[in-house]
C-alpha cells in the first residue's frame, strides 16, 4: 500500500502523514493526539516554552495518546546580536510603526528586554522526555545532540528551505528531511542563505533534493489533501506533513477569528512578511505587510520584533480590525474544507488510497 514508505517505517506509525508542529501557542495536546492516535504523527511546535512548560506539555500528550508524537524547536531562536538592539534601532522601528498605534489608539511599547536563548536548556528536556521524534528548524543541532538522541532511540527531523540545507542536514546525520517549500503558511526555517533567496516550491525542491539526497524526505508546504498526497509521494517524497489545514481545525489552539479568516475570502491572498516578528512568514495578507514592504531594514531583529508588535497585535484584536494582524497560513489555504481533525485525517487517508487504487484499476 501507498502508505508502507520508509517515513512510515521510521517514525513507527501507520500513516506518513504528519500534523505541521505550529509555535507561538497555535499547538494544542488535542489536536497532537487526535493525529497520532489516528495513524498519522502529531506535532507539537514548542520553541515558545520553559524546559517546565515543555514537562507538563509532554505529559499532557503522553496521557491522551500512546503513539508517537513529535516536539518541535528552534536551533536559532534570535538574530539580535547579544539579545539586544541599539537605541537607534528600536527609535527607527518606532517611527516607522507609530501610525498604527496612533490608529489603535495606544502607546508605543518600551525598547524590548535583551532576550537570551533558550534552546540549549529546551533541547536538554528533549533528552529527557524522550518523545518518538524531535524535529527543529532554523539550523542543526550540534553533533553531541544529534548522537545523544541516536542513542536514546529519539528520530530526528530537520527542515530544509534549498538543496544546499538538506546535504547539510543529512551530512549532519539527521534520520528524515523536511523539503518545506515557499507556499507553506508560518515561518520559512532557512539557515544557511537568507529566506528571502531560498524561496523554492515544494515540488520544484522535492524533486531537487530526492536527485541528490539519501535520506528520507518528507514533503511539506501547499499539501492540504490527499491528492497532495499522492502528488508528493508520486516525486519520490517518504511522506508529506501538512500544516494550514490542520491549523483550521477546531482542536488547534489558533483563535476563533484566525480560523474563521482561514475560511474567509481574505484566505485567497497570502504574503511573506517580516513585518510581525522580524523573521520572513507566510500568513493572509494584511495592510501593515503590504504598507511596509522594502522597509525591511527598520524593523526589530527576530524575537524582538514579535515583542515590540504583541500590544499592536492585542489591541487590534480587541477592536477587531483584522487587516493590522498577520494570521499565519498557506497558499493552499482556500481550498480547505474540514473544520475536525478527525474528518480531515480521515479524508486524507481516503483520497490518497482513492487516487492509487485508481492507478491500479
Amino acid at each position: 500500500m501507498w502508505y508502507n514508505t520508509k517515513a512510515a517505517e521510521i517514525l513507527g506509525i501507520e500513516y506518513p502523514i504528519l500534523q505541521g508542529p505550529f509555535g507561538g501557542n497555535l499547538s494544542s495536546v488535542e489536536l497532537v493526539s487526535t493525529v497520532s492516535n489516528a495513524g498519522g504523527l502529531g506535532g507539537y511546535g514548542a520553541y515558545t516554552l520553559s524546559p517546565q512548560e515543555i514537562i507538563e506539555v509532554d505529559k499532557q500528550i503522553k496521557t491522551a495518546t500512546n503513539k508517537p508524537y513529535n516536539i518541535n524547536l528552534w536551533v536559532s531562536d534570535t538574530d539580535a546580536p547579544d539579545g539586544t538592539v541599539t537605541d537607534a534601532q528600536y527609535e527607527q522601528a518606532k517611527q516607522l510603526f507609530k501610525p498604527y498605534f496612533d490608529e489603535l489608539g495606544i502607546a508605543l511599547p518600551e525598547k524590548p528586554a535583551p532576550f537570551k536563548s533558550r534552546f540549549e536548556n529546551q533541547v536538554g528536556v528533549i533528552l529527557d522526555i524522550r518523545p518518538k521524534v524531535f524535529s527543529f528548524m532554523f539550523g542543526v543541532p550540534s553533533a553531541d545532540v544529534l548522537e545523544q538522541c541516536r542513542r536514546l532511540g529519539i528520530k530526528t527531523v530537520g527542515a530544509a528551505t534549498t538543496l544546499d540545507e538538506a546535504i547539510f542536514l543529512e551530512n549532519a546525520g539527521v534520520d528524515m528531511i523536511i523539503a518545506s517549500g515557499f507556499e507553506a503558511g508560518g515561518h520559512r526555517p532557512s539557515f544557511l542563505a537568507t529566506a528571502e533567496s531560498s524561496t523554492i516550491g515544494t515540488f520544484v525542491l522535492l524533486q531537487l533534493i530526492k536527485e541528490k539526497v539519501k535520506t528520507p524526505i518528507i514533503a511539506a508546504g501547499g499539501i492540504a489533501n490527499g491528492k497532495g498526497v499522492a502528488a508528493a509521494l508520486a516525486l519520490g517524497a517518504s511522506g508529506a506533513q501538512i500544516g494550514t489545514a490542520f491549523l483550521a481545525t477546531d482542536e488547534s489552539n489558533a483563535l476563533p477569528i484566525h480560523r474563521q479568516m482561514l475560511f474567509s475570502n481574505a484566505a485567497k491572498y497570502t504574503t511573506l512578511s517580516r513585518a510581525f516578528t522580524g523573521r520572513l512568514g507566510r500568513g493572509i495578507t494584511s495592510r501593515i505587510a503590504k504598507d511596509l514592504l522594502g522597509k525591511e531594514k527598520q524593523f526589530l531583529p527576530f524575537p524582538l520584533q514579535t515583542t515590540f508588535m504583541s500590544s499592536l497585535r492585542k489591541a487590534a484584536l480587541e477592536q477587531e480590525k483584522w487587516d493590522m494582524i498577520l494570521f499565519w497560513g498557506g497558499q493552499i489555504t482556500p481550498i480547505l474544507k474540514h473544520k475536525k481533525a478527525a474528518e480531515l485525517m480521515s479524508s486524507i487517508l481516503e483520497e490518497t488510497t482513492a487516487y492509487f487504487d485508481h492507478l491500479k484499476a
